[in-house]
Parts: structure tokens; C-alpha cells; sequence
């Protein structure tokens, strides 16, 4: 059994964000105002009574900074301002404001690897070797024979360094040539972008998701990258051709986490989360040590793991073993960067996932639209916007196909906007929406809400301890509890009906599958095709 939390020190209950559900908003696709085709912070604004009524705890809102929009916000041009497209740093307070007076916390991202090429560093770095500014990136001479300097390789196709011919040298890109890397290594960067961190949580900001923050620190040598012995030329990402030994995961990394949580930690309860794609076993490592890192990495998993149960039933239980003393974890289904769950599993156990994602023990991050099921849009060439698909077309990697517009109604463009929106509209929106939805007692948004609602009300299922139950074939199970309150869940990872022996007794209090009604089980749980159940125990 793992351990939940009976308090959170000093006479206090758990932290917010560890009894809480995060809910991720790409605001170009939440709801438009201004009819312009993109979504902004007003709509935001507008939609936060939606919010309250779903029953998330706080916002995670991807970045929304000025950018010339080469990688969609996340190439920054100024750290302490709000893109005119998404509105104005007024927008921003009222978001805090209006979310605080529904008790709802905001997280903003930081994006602390890299900048715009157009932001005003750069355009200073560029423009001389002497410049004051060339140390804030990481320039290096060419290679013996010209080219660069080493075989490190962008995230987004071809080599991470980018030729600048008036001065001379390479620039490192670890994504975009369009994103240069700052260098953390210079002192003046450290205390300005730490700087950053502030001027958002001076404006209430609650907590702040740090980006790619493995790959901040580099090899101070700038060795090259050994080749992956398990990359499979024309079936994986090019980019994991190299195993990225020296240009990312460095141990110098966690020092610089451990002054990010100081900066952090000197507001009252905020939080800091870090996106870290790794193995779990090195994923652990940004806890940091005695838990001075990021409160929690986020856990990848359950997007990256085939959907088997005994699959997930071996990497749940790893994870738990895992965990350093006191380190809380947390669950991801769905994000901006990965196919929705509803496309990668199918709806029928899109809702049973809903179900493991909820239940389990730890911070669970729902991603917008993932709440009525929303799938990958196909996305004509000519409507393609993702920078990755268009570097490397025809492998799967774009990202635009899970950053279509919110489908809010059966109105014109699924109530998103009065304007042509920036990616097409699913399909199917007329039928599946929000507004349908809440009037469905089956629909996927009414399981949602009913699950973070019992969530809410049962500490067993929030904050309580957890332990693994044996089952066989499709079926997934496992015990929360918290003092005497006892809860089984048990769920149906296969479209055949299984069942699942167990030892007591209890009443059956919710099901994935609308038509079930609750009631008393004893001995064996019955499943159908599909279908995830929570059993109080007696």
C-alpha cells in the first residue's frame, strides 16, 4: 500500500493542488471573443462558470506571451506581456481575479529553454561577437570541416545548430531555428528569467508549469550524442535517432530546479511543475533532493503506454514503488503535444479511462475538450499550422489534429467563434458538444463531472492511500482508502465482459456505463465490455 496524505504540515490539510483536478487550456482553441478565428483570455474569462460547474480545481493555460507564432507561444519575445491576439495584461488580472472568486487557481506555463529569434536578446546576440548579449545564447565556432559542432539534433528534424553567417559562428536550437537556446550557464540569464518567474506570481499566478525543463543545461563540453541502438530509421521520431546523452537530462539541471522552487516557495502556496518526457526511473530524480525540485514532474505514461491492463497495472505499481519518500505523483491522459485519448483508445474506453485517471492516487490534468470526448481532427494540407508537420510531413507528428477548437454548441463553428477558426472544427460537432452534453445524463461530460465530484467528496479518492488488487486478462483494480472509508475500482480495459473476485462486500456507486445502476456486490464484480466501476466497500 502507498500512503496518501493525512496533512500537510504545520496544522494544515493537504496542498490545493494535491486534492485538486488541473484542467489544461490551449487558449487559441478555449473560445473566442473578437471574431478574429483564435481564442483569447477573455474567453477564458467567459468560460469559467463552465468551469466551476465541471468541477475542476485550477487551469493550467499554455503560453499566451507575444510571439511571432513560429511554434504557436511557445517562441517568447517578451516574458512579461500578453500577445495582442489573446488580449492585454488586463485580461490576464481579470482571469485571476474572476478564477479566484469561483475558487479556482490559475497555472501559467514558463518557457525557460528558449526565446523567439525575434526577441530583442537575440536580435542583440546576433548582431556582433561582442555584443553584450551574445553570452545569453549558446553560440560555437564551426567544426573542423565547417559544418556543425557537434551531432546533436533538433527535436523538430534536422541538425540543433543553426549557421549565422555574419558572425560567424552556430547557434543551438534544440527545437525550432526559429527558438535559440539561452544559456543558463551565464549568470545574468539565471537572474532574469528567475525574474520572470516572479512578475507572474506577483500577479497571483498560483503555480507555474515549467517547460522542457530537461533540457535546459547541456554539456559544458558539447560531446556529441551516441546513437541509439534501438532507433528504427523510416518507423520512430528522427529525433530519437541519438540518444541525447549530453544535450539533455544533464545533473547540473537539478541545482537550477532547486532555485527555481526557492523563487517559488517564497509565495504561499504556489506550485511548480516540471514537463519531463523520461523514463520513470530517471523521471524521480526531479523531486529533487529531500523534495527540493519541482512539486511534481509530469507523468507521461498513461499517452505513451499501449492500452493493456496488464501494461498499466506493471507501470502504476513501478511508479508507486518509485516515488521518493513524501513525493506526490500525478496522472496525464491528454495534452497539446499528444494524440487525445478518445482517438488513441476509441470512446467506449475513452470513459474508462476518464475513470483511471480520476481515481488513481495523485494530481490528475484533464486536457480541454477530453471531457465530451473530443477526437484528432484530420487537418487538410492546406490548413496544416504545426511547424512539426511541416518539417517532417506524412510521420504523424503534427500536433494540430488535438488543438482543434473547443466544440461548445451545435452553433456555426461549434460556438468557438464568429470568425473562421484558426483549425478546422471537428466534424461531428453539431452532435457532440457541450452544451448537448449537459443536458445528457449519459454523455461523457456528465461522467466527468460526476467523478470529480465524487472526488471531491470522498478524501479516499483524492488524497487516500493506495494498493493494487490482482486481476486477470483486461481487468485493472486497485484499493483507495482514507480511515474507514474503503473504496474498489475495477476496470474493463477490453470490449468483452470479465469479472473480478474479491474479498467483502459493498454498493456499486458509480459505472462508467450510464445503464448500470448502482447496487450490491459481493465476492465478484461483474464488468461488461468496457466498463469501469467504483465499489464502496463495506
Amino acid at each position: 500500500m502507498t500512503q496518501g496524505i493525512e496533512g500537510g504540515g504545520a496544522g494544515e490539510g493537504p496542498a490545493w493542488w494535491q486534492r485538486g483536478v488541473i484542467y489544461q487550456i490551449y487558449p487559441r482553441s478555449f473560445q473566442d471573443t473578437d471574431g478574429d478565428g483564435v481564442g483569447d483570455l477573455r474567453g477564458i474569462v467567459q468560460r469559467l462558470d463552465y468551469l466551476r460547474w465541471l468541477g475542476v480545481d485550477a487551469v493550467w493555460i499554455s503560453p499566451f506571451y507575444p510571439s511571432p507564432m513560429d511554434d504557436f507561444g511557445y517562441d517568447v519575445t517578451d516574458h512579461r506581456a500578453v500577445d495582442r491576439a489573446y488580449g492585454s495584461m488586463v485580461d490576464f488580472g481579470r482571469i485571476v481575479e474572476q478564477a479566484h472568486a469561483r475558487g479556482i487557481r490559475v497555472i501559467v506555463d514558463y518557457i525557460p529553454n528558449h526565446t523567439s529569434f525575434r526577441h530583442p536578446w537575440f536580435v542583440e546576440a546576433r548582431a556582433a561577437r561582442h555584443n553584450r548579449r551574445r553570452d545569453w545564447y549558446v553560440w560555437r565556432d564551426p567544426a573542423p570541416d565547417g559544418g556543425p559542432p557537434n551531432n546533436w539534433l533538433s527535436a523538430f528534424g534536422g541538425s540543433a545548430w543553426e549557421w549565422d553567417a555574419p558572425t560567424g559562428q552556430y547557434y543551438l536550437h534544440t527545437f525550432l531555428r526559429e527558438q535559440p537556446d539561452l544559456n543558463w550557464r551565464n549568470t545574468a540569464v539565471e537572474v532574469e528569467m528567475l525574474d520572470v518567474l516572479r512578475f507572474w506570481l506577483d500577479r497571483g499566478a498560483d503555480g507555474v508549469r515549467v517547460d522542457a525543463i530537461q533540457v535546459v543545461m547541456k554539456d559544458a563540453g558539447f560531446r556529441d550524442n551516441p546513437p541509439n541502438p534501438n532507433y528504427r530509421e523510416g518507423v520512430d521520431d528522427p529525433y530519437d535517432a541519438l540518444l541525447r546523452q549530453h544535450s539533455a537530462d544533464r545533473p547540473d539541471v537539478h541545482a537550477l530546479i532547486e532555485r527555481m522552487r526557492q523563487v517559488v516557495e517564497g509565495y504561499d502556496g504556489r506550485v511548480l511543475i516540471g514537463e519531463i518526457y523520461n523514463e520513470v526511473e530517471r523521471m524521480m530524480a526531479y523531486y529533487g533532493q529531500d523534495g527540493r525540485g519541482v512539486h511534481f514532474p509530469y507523468n507521461f505514461q498513461l499517452i505513451k503506454l499501449p492500452w493493456n491492463a496488464r501494461t498499466i497495472d506493471a507501470a502504476v505499481r513501478r511508479y508507486e514503488e518509485l516515488l521518493p519518500p513524501g513525493a506526490w505523483p500525478n496522472w496525464v491522459l491528454g495534452n497539446h503535444d499528444r494524440h487525445r485519448i478518445a482517438s488513441r483508445v476509441g470512446p467506449a474506453q475513452a470513459r474508462v479511462a476518464a475513470m483511471l485517471l480520476l481515481t488513481l492516487r495523485g494530481t490528475p490534468t484533464v486536457y480541454y475538450g477530453d471531457e465530451i470526448g473530443m477526437r484528432d481532427v484530420p487537418i487538410p494540407p492546406d490548413r496544416v499550422q504545426d511547424p512539426w508537420e511541416k518539417n517532417l510531413p506524412g510521420r504523424g507528428l503534427g500536433r494540430d489534429p488535438e488543438r482543434t477548437p473547443m466544440q461548445w454548441s451545435a452553433e456555426p463553428s461549434a460556438g468557438f467563434t464568429t470568425g473562421e477558426p484558426w483549425l478546422p472544427v471537428a466534424a461531428d460537432f453539431a452532435a457532440n458538444n457541450v452544451a448537448a452534453q449537459r443536458v445528457d445524463p449519459a454523455s461523457m461530460l456528465a461522467l466527468h463531472r460526476a467523478l470529480m465530484d465524487l472526488r471531491r467528496r470522498e478524501p479516499a479518492l483524492s488524497v487516500g492511500d493506495w494498493a493494487p488488487v490482482d486481476a486477470q486478462g483486461d481487468v485493472l483494480a486497485y484499493l483507495r482508502s482514507h480511515g474507514d472509508s474503503r473504496f474498489l475500482i475495477a476496470l474493463n480495459l477490453g470490449a468483452e465482459p470479465a469479472s473480478l473476485g474479491f474479498e467483502g462486500a459493498g454498493e456499486t456507486v458509480l459505472s462508467t456505463l450510464p445503464e448500470t445502476e448502482g447496487g450490491r456486490v459481493e465476492q465478484t464484480i461483474e464488468l461488461r465490455g468496457d466498463e469501469g466501476v467504483i465499489v464502496r466497500l463495506d
